[in-house]
């Protein structure tokens, strides 16, 4: 049976982060982004098993007024900002990263959703521009040689962090690529059911042309 690596109690390596880079992720099947993360230690490395928290950091930047009115459904109305203007959970990821001496550059890809009912889309469906202010959150555990050579293991602290600003038109670029000209619209069933028959009813030859027709009955432009 395999004896389980011992704890750390001595010294092990100190490690910082930081993101170099982020955009968008070429030949992906779905829209992801990718960003290029520094790992820089003082010491060797084993292994180190990283998890990272993506954090939209969104009292950290100004916004316009259709800005403010795209982010409503969210944050409430601008006046309620001082109390309602928060930083969004984004997501999580799980990164081995293998052995390395000093520094090592690994890539972390981030899959993204076009869901508007998903927090963090909805956000940064509603920025005209600007860049994004992100933070990332680092725990996990490190794996490195003890002054004997024998493997030492040591939790790392969710104290670590970086923080990186991404063109808020990298996000609008990488869904223009994966839907062009589109966006999605999540629909209860019985809504859908509904919408369904009434285009069929109508004759429309597209969702497009039974929504347009909808909006026009409601005095919408």
């Amino acid at each position: 049976m395999e004896v389980p690596a011992p704890i750390a109690t001595g010294a092990a390596p100190e490690l910082a982060f930081s993101v170099e880079d982020g955009g968008v992720l070429d030949h992906a099947a779905v829209p992801t982004l990718r960003f290029a993360l520094r790992v820089d230690s003082s010491g060797d490395v084993r292994s180190l098993a990283l998890n990272v928290q993506l954090r939209i950091a969104a009292t950290q930047r100004p916004y316009s007024d259709a800005e403010e009115e795209g982010l409503r459904e969210l944050f409430g109305a601008p006046e309620q900002w001082g109390r309602s203007l928060r930083s969004l959970h984004w997501t999580n990821l799980a990164v081995q990263i293998p052995a390395f001496s000093a520094s090592t550059l690994v890539e972390l890809p981030v899959t993204c959703t076009y869901d508007l009912e998903v927090a963090a889309a909805k956000y940064l469906n509603a920025l005209e521009g600007g860049e994004v202010p992100l933070e990332f959150l680092f725990g996990g555990t490190l794996f490195y040689a003890g002054p004997d050579g024998r493997l030492q293991v040591r939790p790392i602290a969710w104290s670590q962090e970086a923080e990186y600003r991404l063109p808020a038109a990298v996000w609008r670029e990488m869904m223009d690529r994966h839907f062009p000209a589109s966006a999605w619209l999540r629909l209860g069933r019985e809504t859908f059911d509904r919408l369904h028959a009434y285009r069929a009813r109508q004759a429309h030859l597209s969702w497009d042309d039974a929504v347009e027709a909808l909006l026009r009955e409601a005095g919408e432009r």
